[in-house]
């Protein structure tokens, strides 16, 4: 016994000299703090208030995530509040998605879009299957899909390896395509066997030469694989348009390096345009060139400024013969999402989708390339109303990347393009990599696209139509100042 007191004892001892070693550390750590915080010039409120003053920042950096977990209601986050965020995670992971006890929307709220049903709704045994669309119906090689909602542009390197790997699988389960975005065709874009966009932004990542030109024979290569189905020239984005992709270096791996040709670890900045296109005619100049030497219906993605420019281009296609027009125009909205862009730009620049998509669809019509010119809307449109009313205001495709990231698991920590994701989506980082399961996300992405679809019809079955597609600009309303919803026909008559 008295040999038992004694090691307790001594057991004792030693942990009182540790707490006391951890404490005199914790005093001296506090001390140190506070020397540099009173003898610092740059920040006053550590200056003035050392080491507590420090706080402040903790806080500032903690509050969104506060907010987003405790503090904000269910619709009023931005950008996507945790209504919209919670129909996508319930699409991804199967679960029912009906709710009770009525709408928490604010119906009357101006801009709000009321579908319009029908007194005879269509049913089950007269409903239709989603109609297919051929874009490019006069290149070699066309592309016919059925698929209204598909993943927008997300470059590997701005997202990780498992997160495109995820994707590409998952696309291919739900029949879907995929955009590889500006950062050229890597192997985990094919590796699932999806349908492909290959996207060429104006740095020309994947089929560049040594000087950062264009390079046909690679470009050649690319669209030589079956799976790509068609090639976008990237214009302008959402976030930022007038200004070229920015991807950190942190975020520059050797992988990333190979692919996209550019240096290791440097700053990845695109040209605010590209250099061989500074006008109309060049535009179809290029467009051209991509059709002829891939085969492949080619398309153009675009944020609109001023719908003026866009019927300039409209203009130019008519002068010059119908057959020049681009395949298909993907209308991106001017507060479309990225990982790394100025606020202003973000905030300020471009119009968005709700304004643009109806203008651009109302100019290919008056110029009788409606039907020549396929349209795809981008830009925020992640639940079925959304998609909804894109179809409505006529839309032929919608696509989206935040709602896939979603799909994937994305929390909207918004450290997109710090290398910090979480959620392994968008970080290089592979201890956080670790945490995204490409084979088990890839079932969320098919079942969040199927999801979508499968309300799509339900959405047009109550609207009297057959299948989405049917869906017109008599079937949807918006919620004017006076509180009276205007049917999109009125709205945007052209």
């Amino acid at each position: 016994m008295p040999d038992a007191v004694s090691r307790m004892t001594n057991v004792l001892d030693t942990l009182g000299s540790l707490l006391l070693l951890v404490f005199g550390a914790f005093v001296l750590w506090i001390v140190v703090l506070y020397i540099i915080d009173v003898t610092q010039t740059k920040h006053a409120i550590r200056r003035n208030f050392p080491v507590i003053g420090r706080l402040r920042y903790r806080f500032e950096h903690l509050g969104q995530f506060f907010r987003q977990y405790f503090y904000a209601l269910d619709r009023e986050e931005m950008p996507f509040n945790r209504e919209q965020r919670s129909w996508v995670y319930r699409a991804a992971k199967g679960e029912d998605n009906t709710v009770a006890f009525g709408s928490t929307l604010q119906t009357d709220r101006v801009g709000t879009p009321m579908l319009v049903n029908s007194p005879y709704p269509v049913l089950d045994q007269d409903a239709e299957p989603i109609a297919a669309i051929t874009v490019g119906p006069q290149c070699r090689e066309p592309f016919t899909t059925s698929s209204i909602f598909n993943v927008s542009a997300m470059s590997y390197g701005a997202i990780s390896k498992p997160a495109v790997r995820a994707l590409s699988m998952g696309a291919a389960k739900a029949g879907i395509w995929l955009n590889t975005g500006e950062g050229g065709l890597s192997p985990f874009h094919l590796e699932g066997g999806a349908d492909i966009v290959f996207q060429i932004g104006t740095a020309k990542y994947g089929v560049r030469d040594a000087e950062g030109r264009f390079d046909a024979d690679k470009f050649r290569e690319v669209m030589a694989n079956a799976t790509v189905r068609m090639c976008e020239i990237k214009l302008a984005q959402g976030a930022k348009p007038g200004k070229g992709g920015i991807l950190p270096g942190a975020k520059v791996s050797q992988q990333v390096s190979t692919i996209r040709g550019i240096a290791v670890g440097e700053d990845s900045i695109s040209p605010n345009r590209h250099p061989e296109i500074s006008n109309d005619e060049e535009l179809l100049d290029f467009i051209a060139l991509l059709r002829e030497t891939g085969g492949k219906p080619v398309g153009i993605k675009i944020v609109v400024g001023n719908p003026g420019a866009f019927e300039a281009l409209l203009r130019r296609i008519t002068a010059r013969g119908v057959d020049s027009a681009p395949d298909f125009v993907t209308v991106d909205s001017g507060d479309g999402g990225t990982g790394a862009a100025p606020l202003s730009l973000i905030d300020n620049m471009g119009l968005t989708i709700e304004q643009s998509l109806p203008s651009v669809v109302n100019l290919l019509e008056k110029h009788g390339l409606r039907e020549r010119v396929k349209v795809v809307a981008s830009g925020k449109l992640i639940n079925p109303v959304d998609v909804a009313w894109a179809l409505c205001a006529g839309a032929d495709f919608v696509q989206s990347a935040r709602g896939f990231m979603l799909s994937l698991g994305c929390i909207q920590a918004m450290q997109c393009n710090k290398n910090t994701c979480p959620t392994g989506i968008t970080t290089h980082d592979r201890k956080l990599q670790r945490g995204l399961v490409a084979a088990n996300k890839a079932k969320r992405v098919a079942r969040y696209a199927r999801g979508m679809h499968k309300e799509l019809e339900v959405i047009a079955h109550s609207c009297g139509v057959q299948q989405p597609r049917g869906l017109n600009r008599h079937h949807c309303a918006i919620v004017q100042e006076d509180g009276v919803a205007v049917e999109l026909k009125s709205l945007y008559a052209g």
